[in-house]
């Protein structure tokens, strides 16, 4: 057998990588080793024994390529960051997709499965209950509302401040570019391996981390943001009030629900992959802290970035049915990046400041 990973030198994409090798596959790789995230080329953990080919998803001579003799497909490839070039992110995660179902049917390949990454951020302002109106899904905070600090989703109907629920894969709601982007990757897949039978799955991934994350993106995310300032001695900055709640899934947990839906998906479905946690970001600054036993401060500036929603933790029990479940909780995830960190020689201290750069771009703003 042998599997496709796409975006297979990265994060999520390496670690599969690695349990496809496990279990006796042979593995071919694409990747196009994006200077933003492997500024030092294809990183020392690829593994000798996978067949790497550097390459863009959006080319269809590396689809070509890259297809022949495949049985199985981790779509894994993906863009994501917080600034302005919003038609990169269809051409990355949505385009690539149906790019490779073109090839897939004009080729006359028939894999076992493909697995496409999708994302918790389809969901957009989430799912809600309001007390007198019930159901709601919201449209994203307006900006008059985020400049008051009313950090809170209100009710579209009555404006009262509304209940969140677990996210449940039925209703999506996706608003920034990051989001439509992934929903419209994910819709392409299951469509179209529908119409012509290619078995495909698609996974709702929550906040992956662990090791493997990348210490050279500035826009990798909190967990490599607030390691770096605490570890400075530079203060942790946190948007809104910072009790707005995330959904935290260890990078081996997002591993095991591959290769579960890869034996038991149910095809042509979406699975939310997360924690089924709820954790605010307060809470997480500070068990950062903790385990760095840093005394830096947290800062809370009133701030906001534009796009955020307020709560996001996925309901995962469409996924544990299949026999799927998280095995590590959030202290290990951020002792194992942290091991993993100090084994490579610590996060780099020269990588460009996100947060300068969001702010003089006008993604982050300030209320009042």
């Amino acid at each position: 057998m042998r599997a496709l990973v796409t975006g297979g030198a990265g994060f999520i994409g390496s670690q599969i990588v690695d349990r496809f090798l496990q279990q006796g596959y042979q593995v071919r790789v694409i990747d196009s080793l994006d200077p933003r995230v492997h500024p030092n080329g294809l990183p020392r953990y690829f593994p000798k024994d996978a067949e790497f080919i550097k390459g863009s998803v959006t080319d269809r001579s590396t689809w070509e390529h890259a297809l022949v003799d495949v049985d199985v497909i981790s779509h894994q490839a993906a863009y994501q960051d917080y600034m302005l070039d919003f038609s990169k992110f269809l051409m990355v995660n949505a385009v690539s997709t149906a790019l490779l179902y073109e090839v897939l049917v004009e080729r006359q390949i028939r894999p076992r499965k493909v697995i496409v990454a999708s994302s918790q951020s389809v969901y957009g302002e989430g799912q809600y209950v309001c007390s007198t109106h019930g159901p709601v899904l919201p449209k994203t905070r307006s900006e008059e509302q985020l400049q008051k600090q009313d950090w809170e989703v209100r009710c579209p109907v009555c404006s009262e401040h509304i209940t969140p629920r677990l996210l449940e894969e039925e209703y999506t709601n996706p608003i920034n570019q990051y989001a439509v982007s992934k929903l419209a990757g994910e819709k392409i897949a299951l469509g179209l391996g529908r119409i012509h039978e290619i078995p495909t799955v698609a996974l709702r991934y929550s906040i992956t981390q662990g090791p493997r994350q990348s210490l050279f993106n500035q826009y990798s995310g909190i967990l490599r943001i607030f390691f770096n300032r605490a570890r400075a001695g530079k203060p942790l900055v946190i948007y809104e009030d910072g009790r707005q709640t995330r959904d935290f899934v260890h990078i081996q947990d997002v591993v095991d629900a591959n290769f579960c839906v890869l034996e038991k998906g149910s095809d042509y479905e979406a699975f939310n992959v997360g924690s089924g946690t709820t954790t605010n970001v307060l809470e997480y600054a500070e068990l950062i802290m903790r385990t760095l036993g840093s005394e830096t401060q947290v800062v809370i500036p009133g701030q906001y970035r534009i796009g955020d929603n307020r709560h996001s933790v996925s309901n995962i029990e469409k996924l544990k049915k299949l026999g799927w479940r998280p095995q590590r909780r959030l202290p290990q995830i951020l002792e194992d990046f942290l091991a993993w960190a100090d084994d490579c020689g610590g996060i780099p201290l020269n990588i460009p400041d996100a947060y300068q750069a969001m702010c003089s771009a006008g993604v982050v703003r300030a209320a009042g």
